[in-house]
C-alpha cells in the first residue's frame, strides 16, 4: 500500500536490467539505486503539486485507515477499541478534525482551520465504517473522509451485506453516512483497485496518455454518477489506490470536480491558501502494531 514510485518506473528499470550481462549487474546494481532515489526525489513527488513545504501553512497530518474488526489481520485493520483511543487521545491533546470543505475553504481565503488540525480517513469503504466507527466519532464529535471503491458497493456489498468483519458498504449505508453529517464520501475509484495489469490508477508504461486519462476519466465519471444518483452528491475527495500516483491523472480529476486528493506517502501536509496544495495529501497508515500514544507522537509532530 505505501507508495514508492510509479508502476512505469518499476517496469523501466526491469527492462533496463535486462539489457546487461552478469559482469555489469554489480555497476547496474548502483547505478538503478541512484535511478530510484532521483525518481523519488523528483519525478514521483514533482507529479502532484505540492503540498506545503517545511515552515510554510497549517500543519495537518492525514491519518489512513481501512477497516475496523475485532479480528485484526494485518497492517490494515485495527480493533474498535484501537481506534476508540485514537479519538479519546486526539480530543484530550487538543486536536480537532476537519473535512475536506474545510481545508477548501480554507485555501479558497473563506474559512479558517482549528488551532490543531487532524483529519481521518477510511479507504475502500467498508461496512464498519458504518456500524462501528461513525458512532465514536459521533460519540467524541469529529469526522471522517470515507473513499469508496464503486464496484464494491454495486456488486459485492449487494451480494452479501452487512457483515461486520468483512462486508462493504451498500448504497442505503453511503445515504446514512452522507446524512450523518460527520462522512464526506470519496472516490476510491470504480473499479480499478487492483495492483495486476496496471498499478492502481497510474499509468502503465508505453500507455497513450491521451488513451491512459480517456480510460481514467470513464471509470472515475461511473462512481461520480452513481454516487450523485444515490446521494445527490459527487465526491470531492479522491484517494490513490495503492497511493500509486501520477501527473498524467491530475487533469481529469480536476474535471471532474475533485478537489482534493490522497496519497500514501507517511510524512505531514502544509496547508496554505492555494487549493492546489490539496492535491496529493500524504496520509500515515495507522497500523495496529502501535498503540494510541507511540502513533500519534510520531505523526503530529511537524517535519523538521
Amino acid at each position: 500500500m505505501r507508495q514508492n514510485f510509479s508502476n512505469y518506473h518499476v517496469i523501466h528499470l526491469k527492462k533496463m536490467t535486462g539489457r546487461f550481462t552478469k559482469k555489469f549487474k554489480l555497476f547496474l546494481l548502483f547505478d538503478t539505486m541512484l535511478i530510484i532515489l532521483g525518481l523519488i526525489g523528483s519525478s514521483l513527488y514533482q507529479s502532484v503539486p505540492s503540498s506545503g513545504t517545511f515552515q510554510e501553512g497549517i500543519f495537518l497530518p492525514v491519518v489512513m485507515y481501512h477497516s475496523i474488526t475485532d479480528f485484526p489481520n494485518g497492517d490494515y485493520q485495527v480493533t474498535k477499541e484501537q481506534f476508540a483511543q485514537d479519538l479519546y487521545y486526539l480530543r484530550a491533546n487538543g486536536y480537532e478534525t476537519v473535512s475536506v470543505g474545510d481545508l477548501y475553504a480554507y485555501t479558497e481565503g473563506k474559512g479558517e482551520l482549528p488551532e490543531h488540525p487532524v483529519m481521518l480517513t477510511f479507504d475502500d469503504g467498508f461496512y464498519n465504517n458504518l456500524s462501528t466507527a461513525l458512532p465514536l466519532l459521533e460519540e467524541y464529535n469529529m469526522c471522517a473522509v470515507v473513499s469508496i471503491v464503486g464496484y464494491y458497493t454495486d456488486e459485492t456489498a449487494e451480494k452479501d451485506p452487512h457483515v461486520d468483519r468483512y462486508s462493504y458498504l451498500t448504497w442505503e449505508d453511503v445515504r446514512i453516512l452522507e446524512q450523518s453529517g460527520r462522512i464526506e464520501i470519496g472516490s476510491h475509484t470504480y473499479q480499478l483497485h487492483s495492483n495486476e495489469q496496471r498499478a492502481g490508477c497510474s499509468i502503465m508504461y508505453g500507455e497513450d496518455p491521451e488513451q491512459y486519462q480517456n480510460m481514467l476519466r470513464k471509470d472515475l465519471k461511473k462512481l461520480q454518477e452513481r454516487a450523485r444518483t444515490e446521494t445527490g452528491k459527487a465526491p470531492i475527495a479522491f484517494a490513490y489506490p495503492y497511493g500509486f500516483i501520477c501527473k498524467e491523472s491530475i487533469p481529469v480529476l480536476k474535471e471532474l470536480g475533485f478537489l482534493c486528493t490522497f496519497s500514501c506517502r507517511e510524512q505531514g501536509n502544509y496547508i496554505i491558501r492555494d487549493s492546489n496544495c490539496l492535491y496529493g495529501l500524504d496520509r500515515y497508515n495507522r497500523s495496529p502494531d502501535y498503540d494510541t500514544e507511540e502513533f500519534f507522537t510520531k505523526i503530529l509532530q511537524p517535519d523538521l
